[in-house]
């Protein structure tokens, strides 16, 4: 116990943005391994159909409670995190959030006869449960996020997602299919917001109109700019499912969810991020707020750029013995969203500095246009090409939206590049990728664990590299290991 103590009395001892950026990121590096041996138990289970099915059931659900969200959330951790009446404005959002809730399900089920492939799959009534679930999460969790206890949100963000992974299998051993897997992410919702509830320390109380309007005002452009986000997140999936079967759908997802692996570190520095450049910007301090993004662009790609050449060039096997011979036809898709996904840590990290700064209204410009020019793509390119066709159409109006979202945020701060650090990140990547790429041709990658060996062996010698090259990013690291006192 008392070794266990000083461990944590050592993390805590950290500057507190590098630890809540450490904590979510070790917390997602965790959830991604034990979310990528589920999905390949999943894959080899149950297939690509009965996966394609439950992908479309999530994409009904993202898009739905997005609506019944109506930015209300994010515009919550926003008014929150600036520390002023924040038991009034949490008590505002959390009636406004039920009330959507309400009126959404009531939709829903009146119109219960439209949802054709949902009912035919056994998981409508699972949707509502869903919905009902996302109520009591999303509340706890966001006023968790908005009184900036960024550490405990990334965990119990794990535990949620750990928990829905173990009932998924634990229901599909037992036959449930896609039944068991909806049922799943409601069991992660109810274990993650028990546990979230006892940090939970604002309070119900009288609020007024000005509260209402203060968060419709800036929930409104949230809505629309998270429409935008959403497009990109489901459209895609949607409308393969239409054009396609659910089969290309299960594919496409698993692609998806095997090259998110190199945006981690950027998802857990916007979470991490958010709160502090929203109170950076009520003080006016942008010399802050320039010199963050600039070594967030640089942790980011730090951590996504090796993946991407790595995956690249084990991506073909990776895709066969991981998942199973009917996924490796997504091996073109994979390549394309591997380098959508270097573009998307700019993208990503542009549109959350713009919504941290209340600038809102030119972050859904910016994603309305994109978005627009996403669906387009995805029309014309799926029946042509089919699921490269949806992946080159990602690669295509991401690089718009980052371009777009960096002269906005240019008006406001500096943006700073770490030149000689983001050179030097590269020069370690392509080093690596030649080390794997004739390791590749020496020895046969006959099985999983052959595939294995040089994705290992490919990390030790970009770890090396990168901080032979860099002082900068060797000195940050040495700085914190010495900060837990750490020999």
């Amino acid at each position: 116990m008392f070794k266990l103590n000083t461990f944590f009395s050592r993390i805590m001892s950290i500057e507190t943005i590098r630890r809540q950026s450490i904590v979510s990121l070790i917390w997602k590096i965790s959830f991604t391994f034990v979310g990528f041996l589920s999905t390949m138990y999943f894959a080899h289970t149950v297939g690509a159909g009965i996966l394609g099915a439950y992908f479309l059931f999530m994409a009904y659900f993202g898009i739905i409670n997005l609506v019944s969200d109506g930015g209300f959330g994010k515009a919550a951790i926003k008014r929150i995190s600036e520390g002023e009446e924040q038991d009034a404005y949490f008590s505002a959002f959390f009636v406004l959030r039920s009330f959507f809730v309400t009126l959404a399900i009531m939709i829903l089920l009146t119109y219960r006869n439209h949802f054709v492939d949902l009912n035919d799959a056994g998981v409508f009534n699972w949707l509502l449960v869903v919905l009902i679930g996302s109520l009591l999460h999303g509340a706890v969790n966001n006023a968790i996020a908005g009184r900036g206890k960024v550490g405990i949100q990334a965990t119990c963000e794990f535990i949620r997602q750990f928990t829905r992974i173990l009932i998924q299998v634990i229901t599909v051993f037992l036959g449930y299919g896609v039944a068991g897997l909806a049922g799943g992410v409601v069991a992660g919702m109810i274990v993650a917001s028990v546990i979230e509830f006892r940090f939970f320390d604002l309070h119900l109380v009288r609020f007024g109109w000005r509260h209402v309007k203060s968060l419709s005002t800036f929930s409104f452009w949230v809505f629309l700019t998270s429409s935008g986000v959403m497009v990109y997140s489901y459209a895609d999936t949607v409308m393969i499912g239409y054009y396609m079967g659910n089969s290309d759908v299960g594919v496409y997802r698993v692609v998806v969810q095997l090259t998110s692996i190199a945006t981690l570190a950027t998802i857990s520095l916007q979470a991490t991020l958010w709160p502090k450049v929203s109170r950076w910007g009520k003080t006016e301090e942008f010399g802050m707020i320039g010199v963050s993004l600039s070594k967030a662009i640089t942790y980011a790609l730090l951590f996504a750029t090796p993946l991407c050449v790595g995956g690249i060039l084990l991506g073909d096997k990776l895709l066969y013995y991981f998942y199973g011979a009917d996924f490796a036809i997504g091996f073109t898709v994979l390549v394309v969203l591997f380098i959508v996904q270097i573009i998307n840590v700019f993208q990503l990290l542009f549109l959350n500095y713009l919504s941290a700064l209340d600038m809102q209204k030119d972050a859904f410009k910016v994603t309305a246009l994109a978005a627009t020019a996403n669906i387009a793509l995805n029309a014309v390119l799926i029946p042509m090409i089919g699921i490269s066709g949806a992946a080159i159409a990602t690669f295509a109006t991401m690089t718009l939206n980052a371009i777009l979202a960096s002269r906005v945020l240019a008006r406001i701060i500096a943006l700073q590049m770490g030149n000689s650090s983001l050179f030097n990140i590269l020069k370690a990547s392509i080093a690596m990728g030649v080390f794997v790429g004739m390791y590749r041709l020496v020895v046969p990658l006959s099985n999983v664990w052959m595939v294995l060996v040089p994705v290992v062996l490919g990390g030790v010698v970009y770890e090396f590299l990168i901080l032979k090259f860099d002082k900068k990013i060797y000195e940050d690291l040495k700085g914190i290991i010495t900060q837990m006192n750490v020999t």
